[in-house]
């Protein structure tokens, strides 16, 4: 079966680098970050966090606020700039051809921490009625398919920081085979609450605040790296047949060529290189390439110890480490991990550096882990030029998602004489 080219036609953001795509490009280009130290009451230390210095409650009707998590509210409006820059308002005219995939770990966690104070605290014996649509995890996809008239499938994953790369990747398989038209794609995550950065403050992963400056905590890849560094935010992507976006005259920003997702089956919370080299490698093959094709990796890389050694392994064993080979960055250094939206924010964000010939930098990298060695785009963004590039993320529980994204569609072989073009029902 001939599988039709994917092409993406729009891209939204809200991050700590930047509230919609151009302020996030300008932060590409500069490397500027946007971690801060943050509170997180009743805890009683700060944080170094991805945190957005915006409340956004007044994008949205009084009556419609209870029904919304801050998660939900930063998922509805990056996906509204998604689909504003695709030419498009709803989708209802696609009927069922039109679905929605969204990645989120935690759901509504603010709202989930305020019904936790209101029972053990107050003693409150139930919750206000609105609670449990504000805390579910698939609420932020569940709202923006209401406000844009999405009827297709509405699916939610939830594969820890995987989410939101396995959301964009079986988002473009279905539009690859035929099952869709259209797809909103993308993920979400609201973590930056006591219940959140608590829970990994316990995993002792988490980095603490650089005492002479709070912005360069997170530092993958580095020798000098003490932990990770959370961040919230969203990203969103529209997208197409490549046919059909040509034809109804939308901008094609670029092509999803290749995904694959695997998983390590190896322990919970540590990675391992074969799942992700068998990552790496089968969504190179899927997008009709080689490794040496690959002018750019964005990493998941994290800032953790073994986590950046194992995957800078995987990075090293597909695409190899000489001046040649691939250029490797972690954006995490700038925004922090988003867990269930990091994916859809680095991937954004690598199509990004492409459109603009710039790879992203590993902020802060300063020397290099020898036991990270890859080709290193360094401390400062690289101008070159970028035809392919990779995104790859990996998550708790072994979850591995690798998205190619290509400037040009796949070249189709040749329809044999006499084959009649597939055509949408």
């Amino acid at each position: 079966m001939a599988m039709e080219d994917v092409a993406i036609t729009g891209m939204g953001v809200v991050s700590p680098i930047g509230l919609n795509v151009p302020e996030a490009e300008a932060s590409l280009r500069t490397g500027a970050s946007g971690i801060r130290l943050y509170e997180a009451p009743p805890i009683r230390k700060l944080f170094a966090a991805g945190a957005i210095p915006v409340q956004f409650e007044e994008a949205f009707p009084k009556l419609e606020r209870p029904f919304l998590d801050r998660v939900q509210q930063m998922a509805i409006l990056a996906a509204r700039q998604a689909i504003a820059q695709a030419g498009l308002e709803e989708f209802s005219a696609y009927g069922e051809r039109a679905g929605l995939y969204y990645g989120n770990v935690n759901g509504g966690t603010a709202t989930g921490l305020e019904w936790f104070q209101q029972l053990l605290l107050e003693g409150r014996q139930r919750s206000r009625p609105w609670t449990s649509m504000a805390i579910m995890g698939n609420g932020g996809g569940a709202q923006i398919a209401i406000r844009h008239r999405i009827t297709g499938p509405v699916i939610t994953s939830a594969s820890a920081c995987a989410s939101s790369g396995v959301s964009i990747g079986e988002a473009g398989r279905a539009i690859a085979r035929g099952d869709l038209d259209i797809a909103v794609a993308g993920g979400a995550e609201g973590s930056l609450t006591s219940l959140v950065l608590g829970t990994f403050d316990g995993t002792r992963a988490m980095a603490e605040p650089d005492p002479d400056d709070p912005s360069t905590t997170c530092r993958p890849f580095s020798k000098q790296r003490t932990g990770l560094v959370l961040g919230e935010g969203a990203a969103f992507v529209i997208l197409e047949n490549a046919r059909l976006a040509r034809e109804r005259g939308a901008q094609v920003l670029g092509y999803l060529s290749g995904y694959a997702c695997t998983n390590d089956a190896h322990h919970i919370g540590m990675p391992d290189s074969r799942g992700q080299v068998a990552a790496l490698r089968s969504a190179v093959a899927s997008a009709g390439l080689r490794p040496a094709d690959i002018a750019y990796v964005n990493a998941h890389a994290t800032a953790t110890r073994g986590g950046d050694e194992i995957e800078a392994s995987s990075i090293r064993e597909v695409f190899g480490a000489g001046p040649g080979d691939a250029a490797v960055s972690s954006t995490k250094s700038v925004h922090g991990h988003l867990l269930g939206g990091a994916s859809a924010l680095e991937f954004v964000l690598t199509l990004l550096a492409m459109r603009i010939g710039v790879a992203p930098a590993s902020a802060h990298l300063g020397e290099p882990d020898e036991a990270c060695a890859v080709n290193h785009v360094g401390p400062a963004p690289r101008a070159m030029p970028i035809p392919h590039a990779l995104s790859f993320s990996c998550g708790f529980g072994g979850t591995n998602a690798a998205l190619v994204i290509s400037s040009t569609p796949r070249q189709s072989p040749p329809r044999p004489q006499g084959e009649l073009p597939c055509t949408t029902p």
